[in-house]
């Protein structure tokens, strides 16, 4: 990275805050159903606590439009917080993420506390990234670490604006996920797979594009097939298309021809006389999926073809699911990929978040080599596009081991 890094900033004795992505899944009751996104920045935290620093943490939690409203508060987040960080450490939740009582609560810290700021997205100045909103903040502070990489791609002002006004960096977290993304996209071992699905092309043309320039293979599974199928002049039922991207796929499949890609399609797949888990169900051959019937999944000779494409693999590259996998009937496309990938002596590095969901559903997701915590920020990345929230931290050539003091 051309960024700085947490390490490269004197963060002792100083007030830190940390910008992280907390926007976790909660039940009815209001509990954590999967706290991977708060694990993942423990790294950052415990860092800054062993250098006794005061470590404020920053984020949102769902789309409360600019208003207070309890079933988005973050105290189920401080509650999680705590239990992972043990009793040594206090972790308390300030009532909101700006104003005269949140800055006193910050001066009666202790170093190595740490204290959970009220959702940032109850102000609208969040998502309208207000320059006096993000300054405010950054006057509860004397460095501004950036570790939300799930939210990079957004310009709120908590991730764009504070820096401007303190000195900023990137936690261990951000790093960790450009890094890989480097690794397994830019300067990858090859030869290097890219495995998407998804629904729409529209949705992933940028991707498909970039990668075109990059991969050895590109594997297309999901719905997006049978856009790819069509431009060739085959019947789909009445399958997902996206009529006005047949010319786009058309001029992709020659650029990928010219270019010496490799770009593999479904040979099969299992379709249904509407979308509804308790349909009948069959698996045909692409060339004969019936007129009135829906392909919802990839069959099983496309989950061979995919896995010996996989098999020579260095890097797989995977974004979006090969079906309808929320439906058990047409989740085996989807998990026989799963397999595949994780019996890979490859390097993988997933995003996105159904993938994810995949993963952690099958109780593999330990067996890949990263799985990314963003999902449209990850595609953002795929796209070859720029993160907003990474570009405006200060650079490496302007580096000092020093923090200015917070503004007023």
């Amino acid at each position: 990275m051309r960024k700085l890094f947490i390490k490269d900033i004197d963060v002792r004795k100083k007030s830190v805050m940390v910008r992280t992505d907390y926007n976790v899944p909660l039940d009815e009751e209001g509990n954590i159903t999967d706290d991977t996104r708060i694990r993942a920045t423990l790294p950052t935290i415990n860092y800054l606590l062993d250098e006794e620093a005061k470590v404020i943490i920053v984020s949102h939690l769902g789309r409360p439009d600019g208003k207070v409203n309890p079933k988005y508060s973050l105290k189920p987040v401080a509650r999680r917080l705590q239990r992972l960080l043990g009793e040594k450490v206090k972790v308390a939740l300030a009532e909101d993420c700006i104003g005269p009582k949140v800055k006193k609560q910050i001066e009666e810290m202790h170093y190595g506390d740490v204290l959970v700021l009220e959702n940032l997205r109850f102000h609208p100045g969040e998502e309208k990234n207000d320059p006096s909103f993000a300054k405010e903040l950054a006057g509860l502070c004397d460095v501004f670490i950036q570790d939300a990489f799930g939210n990079c791609h957004r310009k709120h002002a908590s991730m764009i604006g504070v820096d401007s006004f303190v000195p900023s960096a990137a936690g261990f977290l951000l790093k960790k996920e450009i890094d890989y993304f480097e690794k397994a996209v830019n300067n990858p071992m090859r030869p290097v797979v890219a495995l998407l699905g998804g629904a729409k092309v529209s949705d992933k043309i940028k991707i498909i594009e970039n990668l075109a320039k990059k991969m050895d293979k590109i594997l297309i599974g999901g719905a997006m097939a049978f856009t790819f199928l069509k431009a060739q002049g085959i019947g789909v039922g009445k399958s997902l298309v996206e009529d006005s991207m047949l010319d786009v796929v058309k001029n992709l499949m020659d650029i990928s021809r010219k270019n010496g890609i490799k770009l593999y399609l479904p040979v099969d797949f299992v379709v249904a006389e509407n979308f509804d888990e308790r349909a009948e169900t069959k698996v045909v051959p692409f060339q004969e999926i019936p007129e009135k019937w829906i392909a919802l999944d990839i069959g099983p000779a496309s989950t061979k073809l995919f896995t010996e494409a996989l098999q020579d693999a260095k890097t797989i590259v995977w974004n979006g699911p090969m079906g309808a996998f929320e439906f058990d009937a047409f989740s085996r496309g989807t998990y026989a990929m799963v397999d595949a990938v994780t019996s890979s002596h490859a390097s993988t590095i997933v995003g996105g978040g159904d993938t994810d969901m995949a993963f952690h559903k099958s109780g593999k997701s330990h067996e890949v080599s990263f799985i990314s915590t963003g999902g449209g920020a990850f595609l953002k990345l795929l796209e070859g596009g720029e993160l907003p929230g990474v570009a405006s931290l200060s650079d490496r050539r302007k580096s000092v081991r020093t923090a200015s003091p917070s503004p007023v």
